[in-house]
C-alpha cells in the first residue's frame, strides 16, 4: 500500500522519515529562478547627491552678489555682507534639514506595492498598489544632469490633483531607469506594433517655432524678468545713460520709420527666443510604443523629460491649431490621459508632438490612437445663432469698449483721440467680424465609431477625439443670452486630461439626443420619450 502524498510539498515524491525529498522521475530538471519581490524586500535610499540638488537655490543670490560687486568695482556694502551672512546661515539650515531628510527617506518595491517612508518625528509611510500606477515621469534639470541624477514621479489612477503622486528626488539615471521598468512591469504584456516608433524630431519643423505666442509674448516676459533682476540689485534701468539716449533718439526720429523698425526688432528677438525654446524643449524628441500597452515620450536638451503613458489610460487625443500656426499649415498634438497630474503638470506632460506640419500631426494622432484620426468626414455644423452670438460678443467686448475709452479721453484731453476712436472702430469691426465667422466655421461635432469628435475655437482651433466609454457624466450649461438664442453647451466629464471637454453652442433641442447617442444609457432616466 503506497504512502499518502504529503499535501505540503506538491509535485514531490513521497518521503520517508530521515530522507530528503526527491523529485518524481518525470519531473523536468530544476532551473534557477529569480524570486519575485516580497514584503521583505530591502529598503533603498535616495542618492546622496540629493543634498547638492537642494542647495541649487543659492545660485541666484550668489550671482546677484557677484554682479553687485562687479558693478561697484569690488566694493561690498554692509547690506551685501548681511545678505551673505543670511545665505550662509540658510545654507547651514538647509543642508542640515536635507541631510536629515535624506537619512530618513527610504523606498522599496514589493510584490504588489511601491512604498515610501519619510519623516523625523512624525514618520510617514505611503503605499501605492503597483496596479494603479499609470505613468512614470523622469525629469532632469540642468543641475540634475550635471550631478548625474534624475527625479522619478509615479502617477497613479486618480492622481489628477497630485495627491496620489509619488516623487523620488533624486536617483541615479541607471537606477531610475531600472525602477521605472520595475514599476511598469505589472502592465499587461503584449507584442509591440511592427513599427513601435510613432515619430522622431525633424529639424525642418523649426520653421513652425516662431508661429506661436512666444514670438511676441516671450520678449516681454524676458524683458520683465531682466527688469525685476536689475531692480533687485538696486539698479534702475530707466536711469541708465544708454537707455535714456535710446528713448530720446527714438522720440526725435520719424515715428513712421522707428515704430515699424522697433516691431521688426521685437519679432526678430521673439523668433530667436522661440526657436531656442523649441530646441530646448524638444531636443532628441521621440514618441514610441515601448510595448503593446505603454506609450513613451522623450524630449529635452538641458531639462530632459521622459513620460510613459499606459495605453489603457489614454482616452483620446487633442489636435491643437493656434491661429498663427494654422495659417502656416501646422498643428500640435496632446494626449488626453489619466494619471498625468494636476492641470499644470498635465500641460507639461501631455505633449505628444511639437508644432509640426498638420499632416504629421494627423499621422501622430492616428499612431497614438492606433486607429485613423476620425476627421476625414465633415462634422455636424451648429445653428446660425452661434455666429450671431460670436459677432455680438466681439462687438461688445472689443469694439465698443476700446472706442468708448478713446472717445472719453478725447473729450477730456485732445480732439485727436476722437479721431482715433472712430478709426479704431472702423478697423476693428471687420476684424472682429472675420474672427467671429472663422470661429463659427470651426464649430462642429459628431460620432465616429468609438469616439466623440468635437471642434471649436479660432485663436486656438482644437479638435478633440475622445473615447465615448471614458465619459462619466454630462453637464448642460446655458446663460440668459444662450437660452434666448436656443443654444446650450455640453461638457463631457472624464477622469483624464482637463477633466472636462466642451461641445459649444449646440441647438438646445438637439443637445440631449446627441449626448444620449454618445453615451447610450447614461441619460435615459432624464429623457422623456414620445409615445407612439
Amino acid at each position: 500500500m503506497s504512502a499518502p502524498r504529503d499535501p505540503g510539498t506538491p509535485g514531490l515524491a513521497p518521503t520517508a522519515s530521515g530522507m530528503s525529498p526527491t523529485p518524481p522521475p518525470d519531473a523536468p530538471p530544476s532551473t534557477p529562478a529569480t524570486a519575485p519581490p516580497t514584503s521583505t524586500a530591502p529598503w533603498r535610499r535616495l542618492d546622496p547627491r540629493t543634498l547638492l540638488v537642494h542647495c541649487g537655490w543659492m545660485g541666484a543670490p550668489l550671482a546677484s552678489l557677484a554682479l553687485t560687486a562687479l558693478a561697484t568695482g569690488g566694493r561690498i556694502t554692509t547690506g551685501a555682507w548681511i545678505t551673505l551672512a543670511a545665505i550662509a546661515a540658510s545654507f547651514a539650515v538647509v543642508t542640515t534639514l536635507g541631510l536629515i531628510r535624506w537619512a530618513r527617506t527610504e523606498f522599496r518595491v514589493t510584490a504588489d506595492t511601491l512604498e515610501v517612508r519619510s519623516g523625523l518625528l512624525n514618520r510617514r509611510l505611503r503605499s501605492v498598489p503597483l496596479r494603479r500606477i499609470r505613468t512614470v515621469d523622469l525629469t532632469a534639470s540642468p543641475l540634475h544632469r550635471l550631478l548625474g541624477v534624475t527625479v522619478l514621479r509615479a502617477g497613479t489612477a486618480g492622481s489628477g490633483d497630485g495627491g496620489s503622486e509619488l516623487s523620488l528626488e533624486a536617483l541615479t539615471v541607471a537606477e531610475a531607469d531600472r525602477l521605472r521598468a520595475e514599476l511598469l512591469a505589472r502592465a499587461e504584456a503584449g507584442d509591440a506594433a511592427d513599427d513601435p516608433v510613432v515619430a522622431r524630431i525633424s529639424w525642418r519643423w523649426l520653421r513652425y517655432a516662431p508661429l506661436t505666442f512666444w514670438v511676441v509674448g516671450g520678449v516681454f516676459v524676458v524683458a520683465g524678468s531682466v527688469y525685476r533682476a536689475l531692480d533687485g540689485m538696486g539698479i534702475e534701468p530707466w536711469k541708465l545713460g544708454f537707455v535714456q539716449r535710446a528713448f530720446a533718439e527714438f522720440g526725435a526720429s520719424a515715428l513712421w520709420l522707428t515704430v515699424p523698425a522697433a516691431l521688426l526688432v521685437v519679432l526678430a528677438l521673439g523668433s530667436v527666443g522661440a526657436i531656442a525654446l523649441y530646441v530646448e524643449n524638444w531636443w532628441n524628441y521621440s514618441l514610441e510604443w515601448t510595448d503593446a500597452c505603454s506609450l513613451r515620450v522623450r524630449r529635452g536638451l538641458f531639462t530632459t523629460r521622459s513620460v510613459t503613458i499606459e495605453g489603457t489610460r489614454l482616452r483620446g487625443v487633442l489636435l491643437r491649431e493656434p491661429l498663427l500656426l494654422r495659417a502656416g499649415g501646422g498643428a500640435l498634438v496632446r494626449a488626453v490621459a489619466g494619471g498625468l497630474g494636476n492641470r499644470e503638470e498635465n500641460r507639461k506632460r501631455s505633449g505628444l508632438l511639437p508644432p509640426a506640419p498638420r499632416t504629421e500631426a494627423l499621422r501622430v494622432a492616428s499612431g497614438a490612437l492606433r486607429a485613423a484620426f476620425p476627421e476625414a468626414e465633415p462634422l455636424t455644423g451648429h445653428p446660425r445663432a452661434a455666429l450671431r452670438r460670436r459677432r455680438t460678443r466681439g462687438l461688445l467686448f472689443v469694439v465698443v469698449p476700446g472706442a468708448a475709452v478713446l472717445a472719453g479721453l478725447g473729450v477730456a484731453f485732445t480732439p485727436v483721440l476722437l479721431h482715433c476712436a472712430w478709426i479704431y472702430a472702423v478697423v476693428t469691426t471687420p476684424v472682429v467680424w472675420w474672427l467671429a465667422r472663422d470661429a463659427y466655421r470651426s464649430l462642429g461635432h459628431g460620432i465616429r465609431g468609438a469616439y466623440l469628435l468635437a471642434r471649436s475655437g479660432t485663436f486656438s482651433r482644437d479638435t478633440l477625439a475622445l473615447q465615448r466609454s471614458a465619459i462619466a457624466a454630462w453637464t448642460f450649461s446655458t446663460s440668459p443670452f444662450t437660452r434666448r438664442s436656443g443654444l446650450v453647451t455640453l461638457t463631457a466629464a472624464v477622469a483624464a486630461g482637463e477633466d472636462g471637454y466642451r461641445v459649444r453652442d449646440l441647438a438646445a433641442e438637439a443637445a440631449p439626443g446627441f449626448a444620449a447617442a454618445v453615451t447610450p444609457g447614461l441619460l435615459d432616466e432624464f429623457l422623456v420619450h414620445r409615445q407612439g
